[in-house]
């Protein structure tokens, strides 16, 4: 570990945020590969005496944010880690990097059932890094979790996370799309959760270079209107969930009404639009009958 002043420290990030880039990418490279914590740059923040201790010193962490700011690649990237939840994750290219807005889908489940002592079966479409299966898997550890994904290469991410997160084994993945690989399930499934991608072809065009140009196509493309996974998804749902099974879908900013629509069209009731911390709509949820 290299030791360094709190205040000698404090100085460089400023120097290196002055550069541009955000706080948040910032903070996760500190955390990833300098072993400084949001809370210890909290502490120092308040009280800069004393000394810190890095994993890597200052000209290494300083060349990869450099990296980050020249060619616009996502610092979860270059690091191959991001933070969620209370889960610490190995990303690539391969998979999204998941966002913290999609954090409250756990919440929400969580909502819907609330004994955890419960045995409960639990399905997530297009799982990618695995964050909310893992989450699901270790928030009920009494019930079954199944996580699928039309990428192998995501799947093996998936299954690395969850064996760094857990020793415990109720979470299977399987590979295919969306509910095809689920055919033994037809009837069985207490709750089906996608964070399918569900991105607009003209605003997919008009994304930000560090999401268009490094993140997987295949997880934010969602057809010319957006729908087209969620519509796929949607319609054969009745054909998986129990009756009073329920499906929960994050959606663009706009598609709330829309997706809410597709699932009364499919015998759903006690639907529901959910709004994120920062008022969208964020998620559509149904339950089947």
């Amino acid at each position: 570990m290299l030791s360094i002043s709190a205040e000698d420290f404090l100085f460089w990030k400023k120097k290196q945020l002055s550069k541009g880039g955000d706080k948040e990418s910032f903070a996760v490279l500190l955390e990833c590969l300098g072993g400084i914590s949001t809370s210890d740059l909290n502490l120092i923040s308040i009280n800069p005496a004393g000394n810190l201790y890095l994993k890597q010193n200052l000209e290494s962490l300083e060349s990869i944010w450099n990296e980050h700011l020249l060619n616009s690649c996502p610092i979860q990237y270059i690091c191959g880690i991001t933070f969620w939840r209370d889960l610490k994750l190995k990303v690539s290219n391969k998979v999204l990097i998941p966002r913290s807005e999609t954090e409250l889908i756990i919440d929400i489940v969580c909502n819907l059932f609330r004994k955890k002592s419960e045995k409960l079966f639990f399905v997530e479409l297009g799982t990618g890094s695995g964050a909310i299966s893992i989450a699901l898997a270790l928030a009920y550890p009494l019930s079954d979790v199944v996580a699928t994904d039309i990428d192998q290469d995501a799947l093996e991410i998936a299954t690395k996370n969850y064996l760094n997160s857990s020793k415990q084994s109720n979470l299977r993945f399987y590979c295919g799309n969306w509910w095809s690989p689920l055919e033994s399930f037809k009837g069985k499934i207490d709750l089906a959760i996608s964070n399918p991608p569900y991105i607009p072809k003209d605003t997919y065009e008009k994304l930000p270079k560090e999401v268009k140009n490094f993140e997987p196509k295949v997880a934010l493309l969602g057809g010319e209107d957006g729908l087209k996974h969620i519509r796929e998804i949607i319609h054969k749902a009745p054909l998986f969930l129990k009756d009073k099974g329920w499906l929960i879908l994050e959606n663009h900013f706009d598609q709330g009404e829309k997706v809410k629509q597709l699932l009364i069209k499919n015998n759903f009731t006690s639907i529901e639009i959910v709004k994120d911390l920062s008022g969208i709509g964020r998620f559509t949820i149904g339950r089947y009958k």
